[in-house]
């Protein structure tokens, strides 16, 4: 048995609702994070590169007091600034993303049956 899947073009089909109920649904899902994993993900994520492995290695070296060069707060600065901008870049695509998503899986179609 094949099923064909295409786009609705506007018109309604009496035999729309008992296609529609007989087959599952198939969402799309193309977005990388959800709420709960967002931040465990990507700052693995962001740890894999690295420079921000060196800068962190520089922050956590500095809070050693015999290795200290700077102020604690200095170092924090540049790995916080490029972490919390990569966050926020990484947060509006994947609500791009999400937003795409809801278009395409609210879209209505039709299934024909050969």
């Amino acid at each position: 048995k094949w099923r064909i899947v295409l786009p609705d073009n506007g018109r309604q089909w009496k035999d729309c609702k008992q296609a529609s109920a007989f087959y599952s649904r198939n969402r799309i899902r193309t977005t990388k994070y959800t709420w709960f994993t967002f931040l465990p993900q990507n700052l693995l994520g962001q740890f894999r590169r690295l420079s921000n492995l060196y800068f962190f290695f520089l922050m956590v070296l500095n809070w050693f007091p015999q290795v200290e060069v700077f102020h604690r707060e200095i170092t924090m600065l540049p790995l916080v600034v490029v972490l919390i901008a990569s966050m926020i870049k990484d947060a509006v695509e994947d609500y791009r993303k999400y937003q795409y998503d809801k278009t395409v899986n609210f879209t209505k179609t039709r299934v024909y049956n050969k």
